[in-house]
């Protein structure tokens, strides 16, 4: 875990996948970097490599994390990415182990340690609650508790697992803390998921294919604030 990365709940996670990039990325990434600092709000972005140093330089707010990255050292190995690059650009951060992006339990370990090693925050993503067990005794500083089956469709994770990957994890490392993904479609989402005690969520197709992207993104940050002020 990278000891000097600060985020606190509740956060949020917008990943545009490959839907978004470039001009259209940056345009949506300040209006997060607005509506991060209008809600007091950490906003966690992952957007495509090549556009890590475009919002890292032109945000103030949000925090930029890489899709992936591989745990190989300075030298040899074209099409890989490279710790040090991602933390050059402007990353604070990695996502791991996205459903589209699996990794087998001895690979999240090792890119663990090439992260922690060069200052890079980490946010791994587990489908079951078994994984999110494995997964969170490799210390991540964040995990995404995201039912591979759900994503992209709308539906969003039943009440039973968000309770138990939240206290799961607690009873591991409760400095760990547990984003709730999967199936975000608007503001009503978000409130009843942070209602049930997540400290965060996020959404890719409930923001990026919204006729206002900018629009839908206020509304579910408004939300999270608002559940999140009412429970505590």
């Amino acid at each position: 875990m990278y000891k000097d990365f600060k985020i606190k709940p509740p956060f949020f996670e917008v990943g545009p996948k490959a839907i978004m990039y470039g001009d259209r990325m940056l345009k949506l990434a300040k209006a997060l970097d607005k509506i991060a600092i209008k809600y007091d709000v950490d906003i966690i972005v992952t957007p495509q490599y090549t556009d890590i140093r475009l919002l890292a330089d032109n945000t103030e707010r949000i925090l930029v994390f890489a899709q992936h990255m591989d745990y190989l050292p300075v030298g040899r190995g074209l099409g890989s990415v490279l710790p040090e690059a991602v933390k050059a650009a402007g990353a604070k951060g990695v996502m791991l182990n996205h459903a589209e992006k699996k990794l087998t339990m001895e690979e999240i370990e090792k890119t663990i340690a090439r992260a922690d090693e060069v200052g890079l925050a980490t946010i791994v993503c587990a489908d079951t609650v078994e994984e999110l067990k494995e997964i969170a005794k490799l210390s991540p500083n964040l995990l995404v508790a995201e039912p591979t089956e759900l994503i992209g469709t709308g539906k969003t994770s039943d009440d039973n697992y968000v309770i138990q990957t939240i206290k799961t994890v607690r009873e591991i490392n409760p400095d760990i803390m547990v984003l709730q993904g999967a199936g975000i479609s608007n503001g009503e989402d978000v409130y009843n998921t942070i209602k049930l005690g997540a400290q965060a969520t996020g959404s890719t197709s409930g923001i990026l294919k919204a006729d206002d992207p900018e629009a839908m993104a206020e509304e579910m940050i408004a939300a999270l604030r608002r559940a999140w002020d009412e429970l505590h």
